[in-house]
């Protein structure tokens, strides 16, 4: 095919990542780089609703521990025991699902608030 040497022409990659190489003229990688920098609202990002996020943990857990017990009473036994068990199971999965969100979400607010200053 070619040698090292050959340098025929290739097609130019743009990944739109242009900041600090200026492409085409030094006034575009400006203004992109501005745009960039202003495309928030221009403020810092809200903290996560922990309010709200708490109020969805209580619904479920209270959903998730009401139908367990009801169920586990019913059925009672051996098998009302392991439903027992498994209501306690989902209430923890229930409690970590949220926990997770909440983690998520200051992540995502704490980088978005980097990436702006």
């Amino acid at each position: 095919m070619g040698s090292d040497d050959d340098r025929g022409e290739r097609p130019a990659i743009d990944d739109g990542d242009t900041e600090g190489f200026p492409t085409g003229s030094d006034g575009d990688a400006a203004a992109r780089n501005d745009a960039r920098a202003t495309s928030g609202s221009g403020t810092e990002p809200s903290p996560p609703r922990l309010g709200s996020r708490i109020l969805v943990t209580w619904l479920e857990l209270t959903i998730v521990g009401i139908t367990g017990g009801l169920l586990g009473a019913t059925v009672g036994g051996p098998p009302g025991f392991v439903i027992y068990l498994a209501t306690t199971l989902l209430t923890v999965g229930v409690v970590f699902h949220n926990v997770n969100e909440l983690v998520k979400a200051w992540l995502r607010a704490s980088q978005n608030g980097s990436a702006i200053e």
